[in-house]
């Protein structure tokens, strides 16, 4: 296997973070997508873990099936043969490091206040004993709060869409007291000032999820550390790589 190359520093490289897998050539969230991102030449992969009934972590993004059925009511027996289960989807990421999103939003059928579904996450990804090679987010701050505490020896960060100026430095500061790796901000409002501060305090900022070469190119200058992307080989080719 090649050496993976895991962003454990702030600032030093940019790297393509294949959303979903490589999901503009193949469809996302599939080990087809995972292979094609590797093929690419992705340093890695983002990707949604939920929980089926019988308490299984499969990759999905919504809640639901495209027939409307909700996933955790059902048993992954019951699931559509593309929708991997999360050990599937990893081993289809050889060589590559792997975003996982764990998925608890509270207007959602699996909602779990209890965040239970980050001890399930946390345990499975720990006996793979690769803990360097994943880095787990949520949107829900209770959630990564809860893996960091359950193994902290796996990166950890948040998932938002807005960093507003005035709560950026509460926020840094919280990430950092939470022993939490990394910022995911969405690509749209997020500024240079945001990644500096950021790095100025070891956080890491992964922003999701740019599709456009301009943007990428002002994303490196600013020294973004990953790009989330739906096409990683363009991000490639916007790297030089």
């Amino acid at each position: 296997m090649n050496q993976i190359f895991v962003p454990v520093t702030v600032g030093s490289q940019t790297f393509v973070l294949a959303h979903r897998g490589a999901s503009r050539a193949e469809r996302e969230n599939t080990v087809l997508a995972f292979r094609a991102a590797g093929d690419m030449g992705a340093d890695g992969v983002e990707l949604d873990v939920r929980l089926t009934a019988d308490h299984q972590l499969v990759v999905h993004h919504d809640p639901r099936l495209d027939d409307g059925r909700d996933i955790c009511m059902l048993q992954r027996s019951e699931l559509p043969e593309h929708i991997p289960t999360l050990n599937e989807a990893l081993d289809a990421c050889v060589g590559m490091w792997v975003n996982v999103e764990i998925k608890n939003d509270e207007n959602e059928p699996d909602f779990d206040s209890s965040d239970s579904i980050a001890e399930v996450v946390a345990r499975a990804l720990v006996v793979r004993d690769e803990s360097s090679r994943f880095l787990i987010s949520s949107f829900r701050r209770e959630t990564i709060d809860k893996v960091h505490n359950i193994a902290p020896q796996l990166r950890t960060a948040w998932l938002t869409s807005i960093v507003a100026p005035n709560d950026a430095q509460n926020i840094v500061d919280g990430l950092v007291r939470g022993g939490h790796s990394a910022l995911h901000p969405w690509v749209g409002l997020l500024t240079q000032e945001l990644i500096d501060l950021c790095h100025s305090h070891g956080i890491q900022v992964n922003t999701w999820t740019c599709d456009d070469e301009v943007r990428m190119a002002e994303l490196v200058l600013w020294k973004v550390d990953a790009i989330c992307t739906n096409v990683p080989d363009v991000a490639l080719r916007v790297l030089g790589r």
